[in-house]
């Protein structure tokens, strides 16, 4: 398991910051790198249920592990959904990967927001989340700075 983390300094404060993470019309414009079409959906629980899915629908189904609104999150994926929402969490290929975390921290940066993203991933996806990450977090960098 690969261990990825990247950083980008943004003009906008925090929580405008999270919202361009988190907000249902913005989330697929950053996320279309990993895949077109992307969408979360969350109950915004702690120990909830949060699916991470492409257009199709079939994805992650993960659970927030920490929540602290605008500073902190951090999801713990816990396995696969299909298109027809079958959640597998446990056959081998899942338990391989199962409990692997992603996590998003935003830091006041004098008067801007550092945003710091992590993610734990098996290395035949590091090129994948290289490239969704550093092209997605500069959509949202743009996305904060530029919208009203």
């Amino acid at each position: 398991m690969e261990t990825l983390s990247y950083e980008i300094v943004i003009d906008a404060p925090k929580q405008k910051v999270w919202d361009v993470l988190w907000n249902e019309k913005t989330y697929s414009k950053w996320t279309q790198f990993f895949s077109p079409g992307s969408r979360m959906k969350s109950d915004w629980k702690v120990g909830g249920k949060t699916y991470f899915v492409n257009a199709e629908g079939a994805g992650m189904v993960s659970t927030i592990d920490t929540l602290e609104e605008p500073d902190q999150i951090i999801f713990k994926h816990l396995g696969m959904v299909d298109k027809d929402g079958h959640e597998d969490t446990e056959s081998m290929e899942v338990k391989q990967w199962s409990g692997c975390f992603e996590k998003y921290i935003l830091i006041d940066y004098d008067g801007k927001t550092k945003l710091h993203a992590e993610v734990q991933t098996e290395k035949e996806w590091e090129d994948m989340m290289n490239t969704g990450f550093t092209k997605g977090l500069v959509v949202v960098k743009n996305l904060a700075e530029n919208t009203l």
